[in-house]
């Protein structure tokens, strides 16, 4: 019976050449017929040429590392890029269940504090909110002054409370616009001193007595998308669930 199946097998030579002719996929599956098969897909001669196309910076690290098979380099490469470009998942945190608290201080005095749910403040399809403000909070205000900005995201129900920025410094109050940025700490469980390319932003308008907020992308200086800017405070403001990864 053995006899009859070796001799039903292709020889080594045709399994190579076959194999040059097979896509990545179809090498995988091939692989795991036999052992003789595993390793005529596993050769380097058949990996190199799909590695070096598709990776060819992993490709050129054959030369540092000889001993890493190409098929290792191809399925290396081939997560990361999955990885990279799999569209993010749906955040779990919805624009319903947060509210935004704004104050705004000098010498310990408020100048006016805001709580407002985000979902009742005017947005434009990014994460940057406009809320008006109680008619004459400024006038008192003259010349530079010592100000301390706080906002605050909470999770309704006061569940949570992620502070966004707590800014402390001298603003003219002469000026028309009073502008404030923080940058914010990376997301995850596995947050360390690294920035995360993000910055809270606070804007306050004294001529219109308008105050707006929002997260801005260091890289452009453009505004998160609703869905990005809640995907970031979910890592602060829901159970994490990484797995603790």
């Amino acid at each position: 019976m053995s006899e009859t199946r070796s001799k039903n097998l292709p020889p080594w030579e045709a399994l190579v050449m076959v194999a040059h002719y097979l896509d990545p996929q179809t090498l995988a599956l091939a692989s795991c017929v036999s052992k003789s098969w595993c390793q005529a897909m596993s050769l380097d001669v058949v990996w190199r040429p799909l590695c070096s196309s598709s990776f060819p910076s992993l490709s050129n690290l054959k030369i540092s590392y000889p001993s890493v098979p190409y098929h290792r380099l191809y399925a290396t490469g081939l997560a990361a890029f999955k990885r990279r470009h799999n569209p993010p998942s749906k955040p779990r945190l919805s624009i319903d269940n947060i509210v935004f608290t704004i104050q705004l201080s000098t010498k310990g005095v408020p100048i006016f504090t805001i709580a407002e749910a985000a979902s009742k403040m005017n947005n434009n399809q990014v994460f940057k909110f406009d809320v008006g403000v109680k008619h004459g909070s400024f006038k008192g205000i003259k010349g530079l002054e010592e100000m301390k900005v706080t906002w605050n995201v909470v999770l309704k129900g006061w569940e949570a409370i992620f502070t966004m920025m707590d800014w402390q410094g001298k603003l003219s109050c002469r000026a028309v616009e009073g502008w404030f940025s923080e940058e914010l700490p990376c997301a995850g469980c596995c947050s360390s001193e690294v920035g995360s390319g993000i910055v809270a932003d606070l804007k306050v308008d004294m001529e219109v007595e308008k105050v707006s907020v929002g997260i801005l992308r260091v890289v452009d200086w453009r505004y998160v998308s609703i869905e990005d800017g809640l995907r970031y405070l979910q890592h602060f403001l829901l159970p994490c669930q990484c797995d603790g990864m």
